[in-house]
């Protein structure tokens, strides 16, 4: 597989590409491949496409939040993929609608959706061979933002429940930042360590 990592100016979010190393069976002459969250769609995304001549089978929406979902309207224009998200539209977009534990195959992908609510009801990660597409659920060192302490510790629970119970490592890849590891992210999260640090902190009362 090869991937593409595309940083996203307008909205400082990340944009990737994965395609197949080899032709689809067949075309002699076409590859295939995922786009992950359009943030922003540019000459850099189009020539890595265009030049590696992938098929774009499918757009993968990890959340819909505007900073990860603004190049859809540019991506659809150009291309005709299949957009997978949580939500039945993106943009009044019709999308294949996708669950928690859903495992889908997109010609030589396969992926699984793993449910990460609290920074959104529909956040998701996409699960691809050893690569872990988090959105705004974890990136190094963080975790996403939450609406209320509730929202965060609903969020910390699903990350260590089903995505730090992952046996082995592997590569995370944020909708922000750089890309981290799965066993980095178990030991050294900030964000969830800072959280537990408040949580065990009592107030203390005083009666005069």
């Amino acid at each position: 597989m090869k991937l593409f990592f595309q940083y996203c100016p307008l909205s400082f979010s990340n944009c990737y590409v994965l395609g197949t190393e080899f032709p689809m069976e067949g075309v002699p002459h076409e590859r295939e491949a995922v786009l992950i969250d359009p943030g922003y769609i540019d000459e850099g995304i189009v020539n890595f496409i265009e030049h590696n001549e992938y098929h774009l089978r499918a757009v993968l929406i990890t959340h819909d939040h505007k900073n990860h979902i603004r190049g859809l309207p540019t991506l659809m224009r150009i291309y005709d993929p299949d957009i997978y998200a949580v939500n039945q539209t993106v943009l009044a977009y019709r999308t294949i609608l996708i669950r928690d534990r859903d495992i889908c195959r997109i010609g030589p992908f396969r992926f699984e959706v793993i449910s990460i609510p609290g920074h959104s009801p529909d956040s998701a990660v996409f699960k691809i061979d050893n690569l872990l597409f988090t959105g705004d659920a974890l990136s190094a060192g963080l975790i996403g933002r939450t609406a209320s302490s509730y929202g965060t510790a609903i969020q910390i629970a699903a990350l260590r429940n089903k995505l730090f119970s992952l046996p082995g490592d592997f590569t995370v890849l944020p909708g922000h930042g750089p890309p981290s590891s799965l066993e980095t992210e178990r030991r050294f999260n900030a964000g969830i360590q800072l959280y537990e640090e408040r949580k065990t902190k009592r107030r203390v009362f005083t009666v005069d």
